[in-house]
């Protein structure tokens, strides 16, 4: 039985000795391979050629999400190519319900649900890259391209007084009235239908945009993509934007944004 036990803790012992040094060697093995990357763009020759990444967004009215491909131009330099979809809504929207009538939440005068898609190209500029050992790179991105404005009507689902069924309204022809009658809807049972409705609706309202951010990247001498943005949007519509009843449709929109960007390096 002894002879058992010590043998158990021989090999315990060997196998912690071993995976201890297997660890220190591979972190002695990225540590020289960053050093050589270090080294590699201290004479001016590109580490990572291009990426891919995903990344998604929020912003101070909705949220979104992007892909985008990277191709290095420098050390310094690299061209974003960027592909952008968000949802916004405006700031004067207001949820309401009737709590003495099971029903789910409406948006009170919502026209229409608003989906930019964004396709721009963007300039990339290293500031400030990070340490052999740990920090972040920053960079400043600043470009732009066109912005298509998607715009999906929005429903709600009512009673019916004149024969008791439910039927879907949205703010158009003779159901406009109906559809802006605040109190009569919170006293029925009213609800919005969701995402289901309303799609093969789709109205499009073109635009352009223009674009600054800076992005904080803590992952600069790895594979992965591991990075934070902040940034700016403006976009400017050929026309309003009906988003909610009584207010003005503007054509010219301005959000900040943070997003979470994960990828890869080649």
């Amino acid at each position: 039985m002894r002879k058992i036990i010590l043998l158990f803790i021989t090999l315990v012992s060997v196998l912690t000795t071993s995976a201890q040094k297997t660890k220190k060697e591979r972190r002695d093995e990225k540590r020289q391979r960053i050093n050589a990357l270090v080294k590699q763009e201290e004479e001016g020759v590109i580490a990572y050629r291009k990426h891919s990444v995903f990344g998604i967004k929020l912003t101070n009215d909705g949220y979104g999400a992007f892909y985008e491909y990277g191709k290095a131009q420098s050390v310094n330099k690299t061209l974003l190519f960027q592909l952008d979809w968000a949802e916004r809504r405006h700031n004067k929207e207001e949820k309401q319900t009737n709590p003495f009538i099971p029903a789910s939440p409406f948006t009170y005068g919502k026209i229409n649900y608003f989906y930019p898609l964004k396709l721009g190209v963007q300039q990339q500029i290293l500031l400030g890259n990070k340490s052999n050992k740990n920090g972040v790179a920053v960079s400043a991105n600043f470009g732009g391209g066109i912005s298509l404005g998607f715009l999906r009507p929005y429903y709600l689902e009512i009673n019916d007084t004149s024969n008791g069924s439910r039927r879907t309204i949205k703010y158009d022809g003779p159901d406009s009235s109906t559809f802006v009658s605040g109190t009569s809807l919170v006293n029925l049972s009213v609800s919005s239908t969701g995402l289901g409705k309303g799609w093969g609706e789709l109205k499009l309202t073109p635009g352009l945009y223009t674009k600054a951010a800076l992005r904080f990247d803590y992952g600069r001498y790895n594979e992965a993509v591991s990075a934070i943005e902040v940034g700016l949007f403006a976009e400017y519509y050929t026309k309003g934007i009906p988003q909610v009843v009584y207010f003005k449709q503007d054509k010219f929109f301005m959000n900040i944004y943070v997003s979470l960007l994960f990828g890869k390096r080649k």
